[in-house]
């Protein structure tokens, strides 16, 4: 049998026993509902400069800086780089907020072989200033194991074949499984994925990340939980993995400082 690719969540898919590439990250939401205005205000979209194009998304998590992953910004600068906050459309809105960005901090180790120390914090310009439609989120400092409902949200197609990104916000509940679950799920093809740093979701087939989510958030209990770093494109009835931001609080609070 065929062994299933499995790519960032950037996501498009690799060829079947193919090497990740940075390239490939994109995911999107499959499954999910439409989000309304002030549901998910500490929600960002990391863009591309001058385009503006959304690659990724992240969280705010103080008033200069966001959260996001490595394999998002591991070869971008702050000058072709540009966070879009308080909207939850990519394009239009009423009051989107624009802000250039002053420096990127990806984990110094991160790995784009394994996926692993998928984590960056990136700083902007000009501090964001709270509304209803922009807010910080708690960085989580608590082990999270299975059972828990957690919400991912992002942007993106929403069909397991991928699709064009709907304009509005995506979200999704879904159950956090334990780490030993999930490899047993992920096979022996690709289990080495799943390192003691990632947590992982999973719900049911029909239901998960795909091409454009990465590095947005996962949240439970008014905190991020996790950074959406990879899966099995999309929603075939595979986990999804995240970098469990517990583990990395300290590096997060170290590196994020103003």
């Amino acid at each position: 049998m065929l062994r299933q690719a499995l790519i960032l969540c950037a996501l498009v898919a690799v060829a079947f026993g193919g090497t990740l590439r940075n390239s490939d990250f994109q995911s999107r939401i499959v499954g999910g509902a439409p989000a309304v205005e002030g549901q998910f205000p500490y929600q960002i979209s990391l863009r591309t400069f001058p385009a503006l194009g959304h690659f990724c998304g992240g969280s705010i998590i103080s008033e200069h800086w966001t959260l996001s992953a490595a394999h998002c910004t591991i070869n971008r600068t702050p000058a072709n780089t540009r966070i879009v906050a308080g909207t939850i459309l990519l394009n239009g809105g009423a009051n989107p907020i624009l802000r250039e960005v002053s420096s990127i901090v990806n984990h110094p180790e991160y790995d784009s072989v394994n996926i692993a120390q998928d984590v960056c914090v990136v700083r902007v310009t000009v501090p964001f200033v709270w509304s209803p439609n922009v807010q910080p989120i708690r960085v989580g400092n608590e082990f999270i194991g299975g059972g828990v409902t957690a919400v991912v949200s992002g942007w993106g197609g929403i069909l397991v074949t991928g699709g064009a990104a709907p304009n509005n916000l995506q979200w999704i509940a879904k159950q956090t499984i334990t780490n030993a679950d999930c490899r047993t799920r992920m096979g022996v093809n690709n289990e080495r994925f799943v390192v003691d740093s990632k947590i992982c979701t999973f719900t049911q087939a029909g239901q998960g990340i795909c091409q454009g989510d990465s590095g947005g958030p996962l949240t439970a209990g008014g905190s991020v939980i996790g950074i959406v770093s990879w899966n099995i494109p999309c929603a075939r009835g595979f986990p999804d993995g995240f970098d469990r931001v517990s583990h990395w609080n300290s590096w997060i609070n170290d590196n994020a400082r103003d």
